[in-house]
């Protein structure tokens, strides 16, 4: 029996479902997953872009097992963390960069805990130093690193500065857009040789982007080259995770390598001159 057809008229009239309406983003909700001190101590371990388990995150918002369980359940829900099952244990995440990036606008907007400590004074310094930020290097470190590559020519289109005065979208702590980088052949090349092959990182995520760094207030590199540059500064032992969250600890053999390799200069680690008002 031939199959029925449906009339090309009909086809052509039947109505298509009405598009979802448009609803404002919640942002009450997760402004109160952040709120508690010891929540934002969890999202402070969790920013560096390392999973860790419940036991770690205790100890590092300095509640008990029990009580960074239910932390941890709120966070999952509002949609601020992702939880990884590993064998039997479960590690924690943050959702995704989008996360990081508020996390560090707030640290911009937020008055400083107070120093209790001469250990927390440090731990202040060490991360304006040099940290990581979601899973790119930043700080004083970062800004270097970016200042080099541009001038050695490997990326081009900006001067690494962030000036309040002529900025259009651009804002501390946040992803850089008024400044368009790309990857020269020089820079694809010699990063090639370092071991980060820029053409296996094409995907959804941008090669190249940039944050507005909220301490040193210039740009350092992130984007997928930002993340697998830093990667292989791990891999090389360039740099390693400090003891204390988000530190970075730049080696010896760091030292002379960011010189040589890319030309950072041994000054490096003195702030930057900002530019001036106007």
């Amino acid at each position: 029996m031939a199959s029925a057809e449906i009339p090309e008229h009909t086809a052509r009239h039947t109505p298509e479902p009405a598009p979802a309406p448009a609803r404002d983003a919640d942002i009450a909700r997760a402004a109160a997953a952040i709120a508690d001190p010891s929540r934002a101590r969890v999202l402070r371990a969790l920013a560096e872009g390392r999973a860790l388990p419940a036991s770690v995150l205790a100890a590092e918002a300095g509640v008990s097992a029990s009580t960074v369980s239910g932390h941890l359940a709120l966070l999952l829900e509002s949609g601020a963390v992702r939880v990884e099952p590993h064998g039997r244990h479960r590690y924690y995440r943050l959702a995704g960069p989008a996360v990081a990036e508020a996390l560090e606008a707030l640290a911009r907007i937020s008055p400083p805990l107070p120093v209790t400590s001469l250990r927390e004074s440090s731990h202040a310094h060490d991360l304006r130093r040099a940290r990581t930020c979601y899973d790119h290097v930043a700080g004083r470190l970062g800004v270097a690193l970016m200042t080099a590559l541009l001038e050695r020519g490997f990326l081009e289109g900006g001067d690494g500065r962030y000036d309040p005065a002529t900025a259009r979208h651009d804002r501390l702590s946040a992803p850089g857009q008024d400044v368009t980088y790309r990857l020269t052949a020089p820079g694809r090349e010699e990063l090639a040789a370092f071991g980060v092959d820029a053409d296996r990182l094409r995907g959804r995520r941008p090669l190249i982007r940039y944050c507005v760094d909220w301490t040193e207030q210039r740009h350092h590199l992130a984007g997928a080259l930002g993340a697998a540059l830093t990667d292989r500064l791990f891999e090389r032992d360039w740099i390693r995770r400090g003891a204390r969250r988000r530190v970075v600890l730049l080696t010896d053999a760091g030292r002379a390598g960011f010189e040589r390799t890319f030309g950072v200069r041994p000054t490096w680690d003195r702030p930057p001159e900002q530019p001036a008002p106007r």
